[in-house]
């Protein structure tokens, strides 16, 4: 009988009973032979040359072994043949589960360089996707982020000749992977030059004007972390993200450190450089695995809603255009218009009821008047200060106003359209009590006013607080 890398394991395990424990003896995930339903099913596909990849057992140390028992139990001779390395399919979950074991073995200390050549020779390709499910599956079985955030530069390590073959595609200009990659080559420009700095003390304000640019770096890793990797968690994808979330504090803390020792003239050389490694090797890690992985798994709704954001935290060194749009329509009415009867809000969706239970469980009185001057608002708070009906809805804000009052308003609306003004404040005492009321000009992102916002607010108590309160009292 031969014995080759094609030889099914049901096969020799129905001819000699007695090798399962031989298996279990040179890798305990050989265990999994006691399961009748992974015997039933995975059992009866599975090869020597399978068997080889998921425990690492090498051939070379799996058939000789086996070769050898069934001569001592049975005086039988089985032909091992040293053929090549079969051919393989392997389902998503199969070349998850190889990719599991190889890390684990790597956590585990096995050697990096034969973990690399066993990935290069039986796996020979990997997709980006498949990194982040298999670091998913870790966390989830209880390998801590913090382990895997350290060895992850090994994981990248090992995957990086398949990593490298894989060509990102081109994004129109405004899409957020288009916007992420520029940053990306100016982070580079700066990297080059900080690299192309000879003496760290003579060129001490040339390398300090370099680290603040790349300081503003910290947008790039707050659009991921705010806007791109909670769209990825509701996608069931949350283990790389806090793994790359952890990497980006530790660049921050490094950036933090290297600027201050350039500041008091302590920098060595080994320090700068661990910096840009650690710069360079983020940069690879989002193009090579990242966004490949988001581009595969978001659709263009998905998207939209991190590209909803990514203004209000601001860009690195860059303004993108905005040319890119969801090609769904749903999408598109759905920001225009909410779902679910919901209003789409800047950082969330609240119902109507949601948001007019915040505003009238505020401790303020509020009024909004629009850009023509129109009351169209106030909160129906139970103890307002100063009473509102709802016959001011629609009316001249001019004309809700004693005679003498309506000079003191149109000057602040029109130093507010004139966008000279943006805040009025004004302070009284009533009934005992002491009432701030301030008036706050609203304007669009483009700085167009759209309305005044009056707040009113009994701060009597507030004024009468001292020392501090840090525990509860109720």
């Amino acid at each position: 009988m031969e014995l080759s890398s094609k030889s099914k394991v049901t096969e020799l395990l129905s001819k000699y009973p007695f090798l399962k424990d031989v298996l279990i003896s040179l890798d305990a995930q050989f265990k999994a032979l006691d399961s009748p339903v992974m015997m039933k099913t995975l059992g009866r596909v599975a090869t020597l040359g399978r068997v080889s990849l998921v425990t690492g057992v090498s051939l070379e140390k799996l058939m000789p072994a086996i070769a050898d028992e069934v001569k001592k139990r049975t005086g039988e001779t089985l032909i091992v043949k040293k053929d090549e390395a079969e051919q393989m399919t392997y389902t998503p979950e199969e070349r998850i589960r190889i990719l599991k074991g190889i890390i684990k073995d790597l956590h585990a200390g096995a050697d990096r360089q034969a973990l690399t050549r066993r990935f290069q020779e039986l796996i020979r390709d990997v997709a980006p996707t498949e990194i982040a499910q298999m670091e998913q599956q870790l966390i989830s079985e209880g390998m801590p982020e913090a382990e895997i955030k350290k060895l992850c530069d090994v994981h990248v390590d090992v995957f990086r000749s398949s990593l490298d073959k894989k060509v990102m595609p081109g994004m129109p200009a405004g899409h957020p992977v288009h916007t992420f990659m520029l940053e990306n080559r100016q982070a580079e420009v700066f990297i080059a030059e900080v690299e192309h700095i000879e003496d760290l003390k003579v060129d001490r304000s040339r390398l300090e004007g370099l680290l603040d640019q790349i300081a503003v770096i910290d947008r790039h890793f707050l659009r991921k972390e705010n806007q791109l990797f909670p769209v990825l968690e509701a996608k069931g994808i949350s283990g790389p993200s806090k793994v790359m979330w952890a990497l980006h504090d530790d660049i921050r803390a490094m950036i933090k450190d290297v600027r201050k020792k350039v500041r008091e003239g302590t920098i060595i050389p080994l320090e700068l450089k661990t910096l840009i490694t650690m710069l360079r090797d983020m940069i690879y890690k989002e193009e090579h695995i990242l966004f490949p992985m988001t581009l595969e798994t978001l659709s263009d709704d998905d998207w939209a809603k991190v590209m909803s954001g990514e203004q209000e935290i601001g860009y690195a060194w860059i303004e993108p255009e905005k040319v890119w749009q969801p090609t769904s329509a749903a999408t598109r009415v759905e920001m225009m218009a909410g779902k679910s009867g919901s209003l789409n809000l800047d950082t969330g969706q609240l119902t109507a009821e949601q948001v007019n239970l915040m505003l009238t469980h505020l401790p303020v009185d509020l009024s909004f008047v629009n850009e023509n001057d129109e009351v169209i608002y106030y909160s129906n708070t139970e103890d307002r200060i100063f009473p509102r009906s709802p016959g001011i809805i629609g009316r001249k804000v001019q004309n809700c106003h004693p005679p003498k009052s309506v000079g003191m308003v149109e000057k602040i609306l029109d130093e507010f359209k004139a966008g000279n003004k943006n805040t009025a404040d004004f302070w009284i005492q009533m009934r005992g009590r002491f009432i701030l009321i301030r008036y706050f000009a609203m304007r669009d992102h483009k700085g167009v006013y759209k309305g005044c916002l009056e707040v009113s607010q009994d701060v009597t108590d507030i004024r009468n607080l001292q020392g501090q309160k840090r525990l509860l009292d109720w």
